[in-house]
Protein backbone atom coordinates (compact mmCIF):
# COMPACT_ATOMS: atom_id res chain seq x y z
CA UNK A 1 0.00 0.00 0.00
CA UNK A 2 1.66 3.61 -1.21
CA UNK A 3 2.12 5.59 2.22
CA UNK A 4 1.19 9.18 1.38
CA UNK A 5 4.32 11.36 2.84
CA UNK A 6 3.63 13.00 5.94
CA UNK A 7 4.27 16.90 5.88
CA UNK A 8 5.39 16.91 10.13
CA UNK A 9 8.93 16.54 9.99
CA UNK A 10 10.68 13.00 11.70
CA UNK A 11 11.13 12.99 15.21
CA UNK A 12 14.41 12.75 14.54
CA UNK A 13 14.77 16.06 12.78
CA UNK A 14 12.50 17.77 15.59
CA UNK A 15 14.91 16.39 17.59
CA UNK A 16 17.90 17.75 15.85
CA UNK A 17 16.60 21.47 15.09
CA UNK A 18 15.08 21.70 18.84
CA UNK A 19 18.73 21.74 20.27
CA UNK A 20 19.37 24.56 21.96
CA UNK A 21 15.36 25.26 22.43
CA UNK A 22 14.84 24.69 25.91
CA UNK A 23 13.72 22.15 28.39
CA UNK A 24 10.19 21.63 26.18
CA UNK A 25 12.17 19.56 24.13
CA UNK A 26 10.55 18.62 20.37
CA UNK A 27 7.02 20.90 21.11
CA UNK A 28 8.88 23.94 21.50
CA UNK A 29 9.95 23.72 17.67
CA UNK A 30 6.03 23.70 17.14
CA UNK A 31 4.18 26.71 16.57
CA UNK A 32 1.36 26.82 19.18
CA UNK A 33 -1.37 26.12 15.80
CA UNK A 34 0.93 22.75 15.25
CA UNK A 35 0.74 21.30 18.20
CA UNK A 36 -2.49 22.09 18.19
CA UNK A 37 -3.21 20.19 14.93
CA UNK A 38 -1.29 17.12 16.13
CA UNK A 39 -3.57 16.62 18.66
CA UNK A 40 -6.48 17.22 16.85
CA UNK A 41 -4.74 14.80 14.68
CA UNK A 42 -4.31 11.84 17.18
CA UNK A 43 -7.59 12.17 18.47
CA UNK A 44 -9.14 12.12 15.23
CA UNK A 45 -7.04 8.78 14.84
CA UNK A 46 -7.59 7.45 17.68
CA UNK A 47 -11.98 7.82 17.37
CA UNK A 48 -11.63 6.52 13.89
CA UNK A 49 -9.74 3.39 15.03
CA UNK A 50 -11.97 2.73 17.77
CA UNK A 51 -14.99 3.11 14.96
CA UNK A 52 -12.99 0.92 12.34
CA UNK A 53 -12.40 -2.24 14.93
CA UNK A 54 -15.91 -2.20 15.97
CA UNK A 55 -17.01 -1.98 12.37
CA UNK A 56 -14.82 -5.37 12.08
CA UNK A 57 -16.03 -6.70 15.77
CA UNK A 58 -19.31 -6.57 14.15
CA UNK A 59 -18.31 -8.80 11.11
CA UNK A 60 -18.02 -11.66 13.81
CA UNK A 61 -21.03 -14.01 15.47
CA UNK A 62 -23.03 -12.08 18.56
CA UNK A 63 -21.60 -13.89 21.65
CA UNK A 64 -24.22 -16.42 23.55
CA UNK A 65 -23.17 -15.44 27.14
CA UNK A 66 -25.37 -18.55 28.76
CA UNK A 67 -28.17 -17.45 31.52
CA UNK A 68 -26.87 -20.29 33.78
CA UNK A 69 -23.16 -18.35 34.47
CA UNK A 70 -23.32 -16.41 37.56
CA UNK A 71 -20.86 -13.49 36.27
CA UNK A 72 -21.77 -13.63 32.84
CA UNK A 73 -21.59 -9.62 32.36
CA UNK A 74 -17.91 -9.78 33.70
CA UNK A 75 -17.60 -12.61 31.01
CA UNK A 76 -19.82 -10.46 28.46
CA UNK A 77 -17.44 -7.33 28.82
CA UNK A 78 -14.23 -9.49 29.08
CA UNK A 79 -15.04 -10.66 25.33
CA UNK A 80 -16.36 -7.00 24.09
CA UNK A 81 -12.96 -6.04 25.03
CA UNK A 82 -11.38 -9.02 23.44
CA UNK A 83 -12.99 -9.15 20.53
CA UNK A 84 -12.07 -4.85 20.04
CA UNK A 85 -8.28 -6.36 20.18
CA UNK A 86 -9.02 -8.82 17.41
CA UNK A 87 -11.24 -6.23 14.99
CA UNK A 88 -8.41 -3.53 15.94
CA UNK A 89 -5.58 -6.17 14.90
CA UNK A 90 -7.49 -6.63 11.66
CA UNK A 91 -8.06 -3.38 10.76
CA UNK A 92 -3.99 -2.10 11.22
CA UNK A 93 -3.18 -5.38 9.37
CA UNK A 94 -5.30 -4.26 6.40
CA UNK A 95 -3.81 -1.11 6.22
CA UNK A 96 -0.77 -2.02 6.67
CA UNK A 97 0.84 -1.17 9.78
CA UNK A 98 1.67 -4.57 11.51
CA UNK A 99 -0.03 -8.04 11.63
CA UNK A 100 -2.85 -8.95 13.63
CA UNK A 101 -1.00 -11.70 15.67
CA UNK A 102 1.21 -8.89 17.16
CA UNK A 103 -0.99 -6.83 18.57
CA UNK A 104 -2.44 -10.03 20.03
CA UNK A 105 0.48 -10.71 21.39
CA UNK A 106 1.12 -7.77 22.94
CA UNK A 107 -2.71 -7.84 24.66
CA UNK A 108 -2.24 -11.01 25.83
CA UNK A 109 1.41 -10.31 27.43
CA UNK A 110 -0.23 -7.11 29.45
CA UNK A 111 1.45 -5.66 32.28
CA UNK A 112 4.44 -7.55 34.06
CA UNK A 113 3.34 -8.78 37.74
CA UNK A 114 5.81 -6.98 40.67
CA UNK A 115 8.85 -9.15 41.62
CA UNK A 116 8.20 -12.00 43.76
CA UNK A 117 10.00 -12.44 47.19
CA UNK A 118 8.86 -15.86 48.40
CA UNK A 119 10.43 -17.12 44.83
CA UNK A 120 14.10 -17.14 43.23
CA UNK A 121 12.88 -16.64 39.32
CA UNK A 122 15.90 -17.24 36.80
CA UNK A 123 16.16 -17.16 32.48
CA UNK A 124 17.97 -19.39 30.76
CA UNK A 125 17.96 -21.95 28.03
CA UNK A 126 17.41 -25.86 27.49
CA UNK A 127 19.56 -26.71 24.71
CA UNK A 128 18.97 -23.15 22.94
CA UNK A 129 15.03 -23.22 24.09
CA UNK A 130 14.27 -20.00 26.92
CA UNK A 131 12.85 -20.99 29.47
CA UNK A 132 12.01 -19.32 33.41
CA UNK A 133 12.90 -21.49 36.51
CA UNK A 134 10.66 -20.29 39.70
CA UNK A 135 12.00 -21.90 42.74
CA UNK A 136 10.55 -21.63 46.13
CA UNK A 137 12.13 -20.31 48.99
CA UNK A 138 10.12 -21.93 51.26
CA UNK A 139 12.62 -24.66 52.85
CA UNK A 140 11.77 -28.22 52.86
CA UNK A 141 13.04 -31.81 53.11
CA UNK A 142 14.47 -33.28 50.20
CA UNK A 143 14.27 -32.66 46.45
CA UNK A 144 11.40 -30.91 44.91
CA UNK A 145 8.53 -32.18 42.30
CA UNK A 146 9.32 -30.45 38.87
CA UNK A 147 6.60 -29.15 36.77
CA UNK A 148 7.18 -27.86 32.59
CA UNK A 149 4.45 -25.41 32.10
CA UNK A 150 4.14 -25.64 28.39
CA UNK A 151 1.72 -22.39 27.35
CA UNK A 152 -1.37 -21.89 25.37
CA UNK A 153 -1.98 -19.24 22.21
CA UNK A 154 -2.43 -21.49 19.50
CA UNK A 155 1.39 -21.76 18.98
CA UNK A 156 1.34 -18.22 17.40
CA UNK A 157 1.17 -16.31 20.60
CA UNK A 158 1.56 -16.60 24.61
CA UNK A 159 4.56 -16.17 26.36
CA UNK A 160 6.59 -17.28 29.46
CA UNK A 161 5.54 -13.50 30.08
CA UNK A 162 2.22 -13.96 29.73
CA UNK A 163 1.87 -16.82 32.31
CA UNK A 164 4.31 -15.31 34.65
CA UNK A 165 1.17 -15.02 37.11
CA UNK A 166 -0.07 -18.58 36.76
CA UNK A 167 3.39 -20.09 36.91
CA UNK A 168 4.53 -17.97 40.20
CA UNK A 169 1.40 -19.07 41.53
CA UNK A 170 1.52 -22.97 40.99
CA UNK A 171 4.71 -23.07 42.38
CA UNK A 172 4.33 -21.13 45.13
CA UNK A 173 1.38 -22.94 46.34
CA UNK A 174 2.36 -26.12 45.31
CA UNK A 175 6.16 -25.79 46.85
CA UNK A 176 7.10 -27.03 43.35
CA UNK A 177 10.01 -26.52 40.79
CA UNK A 178 8.14 -25.06 37.54
CA UNK A 179 10.07 -24.42 34.38
CA UNK A 180 7.71 -21.95 32.07
CA UNK A 181 9.20 -23.00 28.44
CA UNK A 182 9.38 -20.27 26.15
CA UNK A 183 8.82 -22.14 22.45
CA UNK A 184 9.47 -20.54 19.11
CA UNK A 185 6.08 -19.04 18.06
CA UNK A 186 4.41 -19.37 14.29
CA UNK A 187 4.25 -18.20 11.91
CA UNK A 188 7.99 -17.02 12.21
CA UNK A 189 8.53 -20.49 13.19
CA UNK A 190 6.39 -22.84 11.34
CA UNK A 191 4.92 -26.06 13.19
CA UNK A 192 5.79 -28.65 14.16
CA UNK A 193 8.76 -26.25 15.53
CA UNK A 194 7.00 -25.52 19.09
CA UNK A 195 6.51 -29.21 19.68
CA UNK A 196 10.33 -30.06 18.94
CA UNK A 197 11.23 -27.41 21.60
CA UNK A 198 8.88 -28.63 24.03
CA UNK A 199 10.55 -32.18 23.28
CA UNK A 200 13.76 -30.70 23.86
CA UNK A 201 13.09 -28.70 27.31
CA UNK A 202 11.91 -31.89 28.38
CA UNK A 203 14.52 -34.05 27.80
CA UNK A 204 16.98 -31.70 29.02
CA UNK A 205 14.94 -31.28 32.32
CA UNK A 206 14.71 -34.85 33.08
CA UNK A 207 18.35 -35.14 32.49
CA UNK A 208 19.01 -32.95 34.51
CA UNK A 209 16.47 -32.69 37.05
CA UNK A 210 18.98 -32.93 39.88
CA UNK A 211 21.16 -30.14 39.53
CA UNK A 212 17.79 -27.86 40.49
CA UNK A 213 16.71 -29.78 43.19
CA UNK A 214 14.04 -31.74 41.27
CA UNK A 215 13.61 -35.37 42.27
CA UNK A 216 13.93 -36.62 38.54
CA UNK A 217 11.16 -39.67 39.23
CA UNK A 218 8.79 -36.16 40.32
CA UNK A 219 8.61 -34.49 36.97
CA UNK A 220 5.09 -33.48 35.63
CA UNK A 221 4.34 -31.58 31.90
CA UNK A 222 1.52 -29.27 32.56
CA UNK A 223 -0.21 -27.28 29.66
CA UNK A 224 -3.41 -25.19 28.73
CA UNK A 225 -5.64 -25.54 25.45
CA UNK A 226 -2.83 -25.71 22.49
CA UNK A 227 -0.16 -26.14 25.78
CA UNK A 228 -2.39 -28.99 26.62
CA UNK A 229 -1.80 -29.97 22.56
CA UNK A 230 1.48 -29.93 23.25
CA UNK A 231 1.69 -32.00 26.38
CA UNK A 232 -0.41 -34.87 25.57
CA UNK A 233 1.77 -35.03 22.32
CA UNK A 234 5.01 -34.49 24.43
CA UNK A 235 3.97 -37.23 26.73
CA UNK A 236 3.51 -39.85 23.78
CA UNK A 237 6.62 -38.81 22.33
CA UNK A 238 8.16 -40.25 25.43
CA UNK A 239 6.17 -43.34 26.18
CA UNK A 240 9.39 -45.22 24.30
CA UNK A 241 12.04 -43.63 25.83
CA UNK A 242 14.30 -46.19 28.32
CA UNK A 243 17.16 -43.56 28.39
CA UNK A 244 14.99 -41.34 30.02
CA UNK A 245 13.26 -40.96 33.93
CA UNK A 246 9.33 -41.95 33.17
CA UNK A 247 7.31 -38.75 33.52
CA UNK A 248 4.96 -38.61 37.10
CA UNK A 249 2.23 -37.10 35.20
CA UNK A 250 0.79 -35.22 33.01
CA UNK A 251 -1.70 -32.15 33.15
CA UNK A 252 -4.23 -31.37 30.33
CA UNK A 253 -6.13 -28.12 30.99
CA UNK A 254 -9.21 -27.37 28.46
CA UNK A 255 -6.50 -29.30 26.05
CA UNK A 256 -7.51 -29.09 21.70
CA UNK A 257 -6.97 -32.71 20.78
CA UNK A 258 -8.47 -33.99 17.57
CA UNK A 259 -9.17 -32.42 14.08
CA UNK A 260 -11.32 -34.90 13.19
CA UNK A 261 -14.65 -33.55 14.21
CA UNK A 262 -15.38 -29.77 14.63
CA UNK A 263 -19.02 -30.66 15.25
CA UNK A 264 -19.21 -32.33 18.27
CA UNK A 265 -22.20 -31.57 21.14
CA UNK A 266 -19.74 -29.45 22.41
CA UNK A 267 -18.64 -27.55 19.49
CA UNK A 268 -22.84 -27.10 18.80
CA UNK A 269 -23.27 -25.80 22.26
CA UNK A 270 -20.30 -23.11 22.70
CA UNK A 271 -19.58 -22.28 19.42
CA UNK A 272 -20.62 -18.86 20.48
CA UNK A 273 -19.59 -18.24 24.00
CA UNK A 274 -16.75 -16.24 24.52
CA UNK A 275 -13.60 -16.71 25.12
CA UNK A 276 -12.71 -19.74 21.91
CA UNK A 277 -15.07 -19.26 19.83
CA UNK A 278 -16.02 -22.03 16.87
CA UNK A 279 -14.57 -19.68 14.39
CA UNK A 280 -11.51 -18.35 16.38
CA UNK A 281 -10.86 -21.78 17.19
CA UNK A 282 -10.73 -23.45 13.04
CA UNK A 283 -8.91 -20.01 11.71
CA UNK A 284 -6.32 -19.82 14.48
CA UNK A 285 -6.01 -24.09 13.94
CA UNK A 286 -5.42 -23.44 10.11
CA UNK A 287 -2.84 -20.27 10.41
CA UNK A 288 -0.95 -22.41 12.83
CA UNK A 289 -0.51 -25.37 10.39
CA UNK A 290 -0.02 -22.24 7.94
CA UNK A 291 -3.51 -23.59 5.67
CA UNK A 292 -5.56 -21.35 3.75
CA UNK A 293 -8.67 -20.08 6.65
CA UNK A 294 -11.44 -20.77 3.76
CA UNK A 295 -10.79 -24.48 4.43
CA UNK A 296 -12.78 -23.47 7.50
CA UNK A 297 -16.49 -23.74 5.89
CA UNK A 298 -14.67 -27.59 4.87
CA UNK A 299 -14.10 -28.16 8.92
CA UNK A 300 -17.74 -28.67 9.74
CA UNK A 301 -17.99 -31.82 8.29
CA UNK A 302 -16.17 -35.04 7.72
CA UNK A 303 -15.52 -34.14 4.19
CA UNK A 304 -11.79 -33.88 4.78
CA UNK A 305 -11.72 -37.92 5.89
CA UNK A 306 -11.10 -40.81 4.05
CA UNK A 307 -14.06 -43.78 4.29
CA UNK A 308 -11.13 -46.17 6.04
CA UNK A 309 -10.24 -43.19 8.45
CA UNK A 310 -13.80 -42.27 9.07
CA UNK A 311 -14.41 -45.62 10.34
CA UNK A 312 -11.08 -45.76 12.60
CA UNK A 313 -11.41 -42.57 14.01
CA UNK A 314 -14.95 -42.73 14.75
CA UNK A 315 -13.81 -45.66 18.13
CA UNK A 316 -12.27 -42.83 19.42
CA UNK A 317 -13.82 -39.46 17.93
CA UNK A 318 -17.25 -39.49 18.23
CA UNK A 319 -20.67 -37.99 20.13
CA UNK A 320 -21.32 -41.65 20.94
CA UNK A 321 -18.86 -41.49 23.28
CA UNK A 322 -20.00 -38.48 25.16
CA UNK A 323 -22.25 -38.59 28.18
CA UNK A 324 -25.81 -38.16 27.88
CA UNK A 325 -25.38 -35.64 30.38
CA UNK A 326 -23.31 -33.59 28.12
CA UNK A 327 -25.77 -33.51 25.20
CA UNK A 328 -28.64 -32.26 27.60
CA UNK A 329 -28.21 -28.44 26.07
CA UNK A 330 -28.92 -29.59 22.80
CA UNK A 331 -27.36 -31.99 20.03
CA UNK A 332 -28.14 -33.02 16.01
CA UNK A 333 -25.51 -35.22 14.46
CA UNK A 334 -24.96 -33.56 11.13
CA UNK A 335 -24.94 -35.17 7.75
CA UNK A 336 -22.03 -36.47 6.46
CA UNK A 337 -20.82 -35.17 2.87
CA UNK A 338 -19.08 -37.08 0.43
CA UNK A 339 -14.56 -36.87 0.87
CA UNK A 340 -13.36 -33.98 -1.57
CA UNK A 341 -9.97 -35.72 -2.17
CA UNK A 342 -7.84 -32.94 -2.57
CA UNK A 343 -9.14 -31.29 0.93
CA UNK A 344 -7.56 -34.38 2.34
CA UNK A 345 -3.89 -33.66 1.00
CA UNK A 346 -3.92 -30.13 1.91
CA UNK A 347 -5.84 -31.10 5.52
CA UNK A 348 -3.52 -34.03 6.28
CA UNK A 349 -1.48 -32.29 8.67
CA UNK A 350 -4.65 -31.97 11.19
CA UNK A 351 -4.66 -36.15 11.73
CA UNK A 352 -1.25 -36.08 13.03
CA UNK A 353 -0.92 -37.05 16.58
CA UNK A 354 1.42 -34.46 17.35
CA UNK A 355 -1.52 -31.93 16.15
CA UNK A 356 -4.54 -34.37 17.46
CA UNK A 357 -3.07 -36.19 19.97
CA UNK A 358 -6.55 -38.23 20.73
CA UNK A 359 -5.47 -39.83 17.59
CA UNK A 360 -2.41 -41.68 18.61
CA UNK A 361 -2.50 -45.60 18.30
CA UNK A 362 -3.42 -47.64 21.54
CA UNK A 363 -0.42 -49.11 22.21
CA UNK A 364 1.04 -45.13 22.53
CA UNK A 365 -2.28 -44.46 24.81
CA UNK A 366 -2.05 -47.56 27.46
CA UNK A 367 1.91 -46.30 28.32
CA UNK A 368 0.33 -42.90 28.97
CA UNK A 369 1.95 -41.49 32.64
CA UNK A 370 -1.12 -40.83 35.48
CA UNK A 371 -3.35 -37.81 33.78
CA UNK A 372 -4.98 -34.61 35.80
CA UNK A 373 -8.16 -33.15 32.99
CA UNK A 374 -9.86 -30.15 33.39
CA UNK A 375 -12.67 -29.52 31.36
CA UNK A 376 -14.93 -26.23 31.59
CA UNK A 377 -19.01 -26.94 30.65
CA UNK A 378 -19.00 -23.80 28.21
CA UNK A 379 -16.02 -24.31 26.23
CA UNK A 380 -15.87 -25.73 22.72
CA UNK A 381 -12.90 -27.98 23.44
CA UNK A 382 -14.93 -29.68 26.39
CA UNK A 383 -15.64 -33.08 24.42
CA UNK A 384 -12.02 -33.61 23.54
CA UNK A 385 -10.80 -33.46 27.25
CA UNK A 386 -13.63 -36.33 27.50
CA UNK A 387 -12.71 -38.07 25.16
CA UNK A 388 -9.03 -38.39 25.96
CA UNK A 389 -10.44 -39.26 29.53
CA UNK A 390 -12.75 -42.50 28.22
CA UNK A 391 -9.48 -43.09 25.78
CA UNK A 392 -7.01 -42.90 28.90
CA UNK A 393 -9.52 -44.73 31.34
CA UNK A 394 -10.05 -48.06 28.77
CA UNK A 395 -6.39 -48.72 29.45
CA UNK A 396 -6.07 -48.75 32.69
CA UNK A 397 -4.40 -45.06 32.97
CA UNK A 398 -5.52 -43.56 36.23
CA UNK A 399 -7.14 -40.36 35.91
CA UNK A 400 -8.20 -37.38 38.01
CA UNK A 401 -11.07 -34.89 36.12
CA UNK A 402 -12.00 -31.66 37.08
CA UNK A 403 -15.20 -30.41 35.35
CA UNK A 404 -15.68 -26.76 35.78
CA UNK A 405 -19.76 -26.08 35.44
CA UNK A 406 -19.48 -22.62 35.35
CA UNK A 407 -16.09 -22.48 33.85
CA UNK A 408 -15.33 -21.29 29.78
CA UNK A 409 -11.92 -21.42 27.83
CA UNK A 410 -9.18 -19.61 29.66
CA UNK A 411 -11.15 -19.12 33.05
CA UNK A 412 -7.49 -20.65 34.37
CA UNK A 413 -5.32 -17.70 32.55
CA UNK A 414 -7.32 -15.37 34.23
CA UNK A 415 -7.51 -17.18 37.60
CA UNK A 416 -4.43 -14.53 38.63
CA UNK A 417 -4.98 -11.55 36.82
CA UNK A 418 -7.00 -9.46 39.92
CA UNK A 419 -10.74 -9.06 40.48
CA UNK A 420 -12.09 -7.44 37.48
CA UNK A 421 -11.17 -10.44 35.61
CA UNK A 422 -11.15 -13.07 37.90
CA UNK A 423 -13.95 -15.77 37.75
CA UNK A 424 -15.04 -18.49 40.63
CA UNK A 425 -14.90 -20.99 38.08
CA UNK A 426 -10.99 -20.32 37.59
CA UNK A 427 -10.42 -19.85 41.06
CA UNK A 428 -11.83 -23.12 41.61
CA UNK A 429 -9.61 -24.96 38.73
CA UNK A 430 -7.25 -23.51 40.46
CA UNK A 431 -7.19 -24.68 43.57
CA UNK A 432 -7.99 -28.33 42.31
CA UNK A 433 -4.77 -28.04 40.03
CA UNK A 434 -2.86 -27.44 43.48
CA UNK A 435 -4.32 -30.06 45.33
CA UNK A 436 -3.19 -32.52 42.55
CA UNK A 437 0.40 -31.55 42.11
CA UNK A 438 0.96 -31.89 46.05
CA UNK A 439 -0.20 -35.31 45.41
CA UNK A 440 2.75 -36.18 42.80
Amino acid sequence: MNRIANPVPSPSEILQKSEGKGSHGWLSYLAPSSTAMLLLLGIFLAVLTFFVAMAFYHEHPKAEIPHELSQRWRLYFLHLFLNFGFGLGKFLERIGVLKDIYLLRAIMDGIPPFKDKRLLIKDLSFEKVKVRIYHPKMSTTGQRRGVLYFHGGVGQFGSIQAYERTCRHLAWKSNSVFVSVGYRLAPEHPYPAQFEDCVTATIHFLRTAQDYGVDPSRIIICGDSSGGTLTAAVAQALVNRRDLPQLRAQILIYPFLQGVDFDLPSYQQNKAVPILLKERTVTFGLRYLNKDVRLAETLDRWSHIPEDLRLKYKKWVSADHIPQEFKARGYQPSPTLPLAEEIFEMLRPLLNPVFSPLLAEDSVIARLPETFILTCEYDVLRDDGLLYKKRLEDHGIKVTWCHLQEGFHGTIFLANWGRPVVFRSGEKGMEKLVNFLRLM
